[in-house]
């Protein structure tokens, strides 16, 4: 269980002061360090992302920028799910990619960054690929969001399928490669979008699988067709998109905004 702190806003001009926690060090470092998102979000928000748990599937262009703004917006308890190293071919792009990482693990290397901007940050790691043929080894119904990041169309078919049937928040990235142009970006329902060949492939078997709803970040940018195909080599995909950092990092912000937005204040999904 998560230990829950409560916080309470003094009367004086600095509004993130907090009153009730165990240590003196602890309030000055805590007040100093989310004033400001409390300022936005107000009290009782902060204190509902502080007691939220939340995974994210898939750490690397757009779900390692959804961990770092969940972290340093005041989510305190996150689940990491992602089986790959730290390539040299994710220094372009990927937030936890630096020449001091390169071969770590993608969730060992996110939790070291997540806790150094949170120290007392409750992060679970998990070195998987998640598959319909894994996904019985996961409870889903035990997070108040749950994000999905990976780049596998049945991976995103079966959590959509699942947290459905759960009733669990979802949002799920749709293409973020072959892409320049971070102002496309867009939050919607996937039924309602346009232009992403993968929105689009999600949509027929979503459709036949009976999930009426399902929020997504997609881009209305036509894809650029990239000057050589990239064949893959993991079984995953057929082949490499080309990438660079605006549009991952700006969907991973994107998302992270609308899940902070949701957990903090109860806005509508929006899709």
């Amino acid at each position: 269980m998560l230990r829950q702190s409560f916080f309470v806003l003094t009367s004086g001009a600095f509004p993130g002061m907090i009153e009730s926690l165990t240590k003196p060090s602890e309030v000055i470092c805590l007040s100093e360090q989310y004033s400001r998102s409390i300022n936005l979000l107000r009290q009782e928000g902060f204190d509902r992302l502080r007691q939220a748990k939340v995974a994210v599937f898939g750490v690397g262009g757009v779900g390692g920028y959804v961990c770092e703004a969940l972290v340093r917006s005041g989510v305190r308890c996150i689940d990491l799910y992602d089986h790959d190293d730290v390539s040299l071919s994710n220094l372009n792009r990927q937030i936890i990619a630096l020449h001091s990482t390169l071969g770590q693990d993608k969730v060992s290397a996110m939790a070291n960054r997540l806790h150094d901007i949170e120290p007392e940050a409750q992060i679970g790691c998990h070195r998987m690929f998640y598959l319909p043929e894994n996904a019985d080894e996961i409870d889903l119904s035990q997070y108040d969001y749950v994000v999905d990041a990976v780049d596998t169309v049945a991976a995103k078919i079966e959590l959509a399928v699942r947290c459905d049937a759960l009733h669990v928040p979802l949002i799920a990235a749709m293409g973020a490669g072959n892409k320049l142009d971070p102002s496309k970006l867009l939050i919607a329902d996937v039924y309602k979008t346009s232009v992403c060949p993968l929105a689009r492939a999600m949509r027929t078997t979503l459709r036949k699988k009976g999930v009426k709803r399902l929020t997504v970040a997609y881009s209305t940018e036509e894809p650029v067709q990239p000057a050589v195909r990239t064949e893959a080599e993991d079984g995953r995909r057929k082949s490499i998109p080309a990438s660079m950092v605006f549009v991952p990092a700006a969907m991973g912000l994107l998302i992270a905004s609308h899940v902070v937005r949701q957990l903090a204040l109860g806005e509508p999904s929006g899709a």
